[in-house]
């Protein structure tokens, strides 16, 4: 089996998996305009987006075909999530946190199984995680924890 015939299969498979659980293209549309609804009209993070993204049917385009890459593994998804969230002087934990509070509560509404809350919530945790680690280490200069205590010569 060639490389590409494998990845293709991998990459069916964490699609079919997530459909078993309900989390197909559909509810990925739905989640994704519920989620940026709920961004929308919020005191916090509302200013944020809506300040940054004057075109929203394509920026949710963007995050349907994001999700996507990231729950079904599509690779419909190009861009760097990175830079646009480091070019953003307000964002800091807090708002990845309520950022966070605000997803959950979007999938404690609309997920149809209990397994796909807990696939797109982990997802979504282990993107935030890796988007402020990554802000503080191009915007702050600080090095991730694991790299404490390593000298450079």
């Amino acid at each position: 089996m060639s490389s590409h015939s494998h990845s293709t299969n991998i990459r069916e498979a964490k699609k079919v998996a997530a459909e078993a659980i309900g989390v197909d293209e559909t509810y990925i549309g739905l989640l994704v305009e519920s989620f940026y609804t709920r961004i929308r009209s919020d005191q916090l993070l509302g200013p944020v987006f809506n300040n940054r993204i004057k075109q929203w049917p394509e920026h949710l385009e963007r995050m349907k075909q994001f999700w996507r890459s990231v729950l079904h593994n599509s690779g419909s998804f190009s861009g760097n999530p990175m830079l646009k969230h480091v070019a953003i002087p307000q964002i800091e934990a807090a708002e990845f946190e309520h950022w966070l509070a605000l997803f959950e509560q979007t999938l404690a509404e609309t997920a149809p199984t209990a397994a796909a809350q807990q696939l797109i919530l982990g997802r979504a945790q282990m993107i935030a995680d890796s988007l402020l680690t990554g802000i503080r280490i191009h915007r702050d200069g600080i090095l991730p924890s694991r790299m404490k205590g390593v000298h450079h010569a």
